[in-house]
């Protein structure tokens, strides 16, 4: 399942994310819930609970509705360039 999910970032999020200068990882996946870190222009950027919400939890959720939560491991206030700041 991690494989799954770090290739459904790579192919449907991160090319999103990107024009912004952002990424996102998969960190883990235990117990059906995924973890993320935000990197780049995702990291501290204003709008990064928005991307998590309406971006990255509703493609994972679609995709693979047998996990049933994604948490955000990122320390958004050590983020060097966010994009909404």
């Amino acid at each position: 399942m991690r494989h799954k999910l770090q290739a459904l970032l790579d192919e449907k999020v991160n090319p999103m994310v990107s024009q912004h200068g952002g990424s996102i990882e998969l960190v883990d996946y235990v117990n059906r819930t995924a973890y993320i870190r935000m990197a780049g222009g995702c990291q501290g950027c204003s709008s990064s609970a928005m991307t998590l919400k309406q971006g990255v939890e509703n493609a994972i959720f679609e995709a693979y509705p047998r996990v049933r939560q994604v948490v955000d491991v990122t320390d958004h206030n050590s983020g060097a360039n966010p994009y909404y700041s």
